[in-house]
């Protein structure tokens, strides 16, 4: 009898200015699944641009919002209309917006790496600081928001970490990229600016946003008003400029037909200095391309899945001639036969 009066009186006490929470939930909820389900869709149509898998690694992110704010949703809306706040879905909230940081601070750093814009895929040595990180970041965080005696401090040093890591390796990606724009222009290798360019361009966009991300982030940890007063505005501001800055992210990486050449880049990223390949066009006809042989030239395989050997495509064949002594690397396109 005691159990029931105080579950009674539990369900009494839930103060009422949290009452818009259950409408604010929904919405979000809705525009997040809209932005999910658009992403998810544009990747799938324009598949065949892209030789990467950042873009389907970036869906995980609004995916595990979509299922935190459907936990949310459901938790408050059993409170004031069933009264009845579940534990294990108040769990799921809290398990889920742990998954959901942990997620997005993981693509930062792949981004900032150069995944799939620099390089294929990581080195053995980023692949194990990025998963390290990761996982150090959601024991802090479980810590932190569990209030964890010190993890505080613990998750400020992550925060300090990972920020660091993540502005160091844009910087040394763009000092990189306006290497190679100066070599492009005074080689007057004009085939490969536009797609030096655009990636330097999407580095300078990221490099903007995460300077916000950390500004919010700070604006976030320092508020101490924990008052029930005008929770459901605070919560709204706060979770619409995370979507904002997620979508600014989302839409400069998005899966689309970039400038050609794009993706001219190595497997994994060398340590040491990384040069533009210089373009040369040689025209040559079918039967003279197919009997080319050379002991010092090496003649690779198309750059890229979308540029397949298609015989009766009008685009030209590409393929990469690495000269051993003098010249890094060469492109030299043949018409189709």
């Amino acid at each position: 009898m005691d159990l029931q009066e105080s579950i009674g009186a539990f369900r009494i006490v839930i103060d009422e200015s949290y009452r818009p929470l259950p409408s604010v939930y929904l919405a979000l909820l809705f525009i997040w699944l809209i932005s999910g389900f658009s992403w998810t869709l544009n990747t799938f149509k324009n598949r065949h641009f892209q030789t990467s898998n950042l873009e389907w690694t970036l869906a995980s992110v609004p995916l595990i919002k979509a299922l935190q704010l459907t936990l949310s949703f459901l938790f408050w809306y059993s409170c004031f209309y069933h009264e009845i706040c579940s534990l294990w879905l108040s769990f799921g909230v809290y398990i889920t917006g742990v998954l959901f940081q942990t997620a997005s601070f993981v693509s930062f750093l792949l981004i900032s790496h150069g995944y799939c814009i620099m390089c294929e895929r990581l080195s053995v040595t980023e692949r194990r600081a990025t998963a390290a990180l990761g996982c150090v970041f959601y024991l802090t965080l479980v810590g932190y928001r569990a209030s964890v005696p010190y993890f505080t401090v613990l998750l400020l040093l992550n925060y300090l970490t990972s920020f660091y890591l993540i502005f160091h390796q844009i910087s040394q990606n763009l000092s990189m990229l306006r290497e190679q724009l100066n070599f492009v222009e005074d080689e007057d290798v004009r085939d490969m600016h536009d797609a030096v360019y655009t990636k330097y361009l999407m580095f300078k966009k990221f490099q903007g946003a995460m300077q916000i991300v950390v500004m919010a982030e700070t604006v976030i940890h320092i508020n101490v008003d924990t008052s029930s007063e005008n929770y459901w505005l605070r919560l709204l501001l706060k979770e619409w400029a995370q979507f904002c800055i997620l979508l600014y992210i989302g839409w400069t990486f998005r899966s689309q037909d970039l400038a050609p050449r794009f993706y001219v880049m190595p497997t994994v990223k060398s340590k040491g200095e990384i040069m533009a390949p210089p373009i040369y066009r040689m025209e040559m006809d079918a039967a003279t391309f197919k009997d080319f042989n050379c002991r010092q030239w090496h003649i690779g395989v198309p750059i890229s899945s979308s540029s397949s050997c298609d015989r009766s495509s009008e685009e030209p064949i590409v393929v990469i001639i690495q000269h051993p002594q003098r010249l890094p690397a060469a492109i030299i396109s043949s018409p189709s036969p």
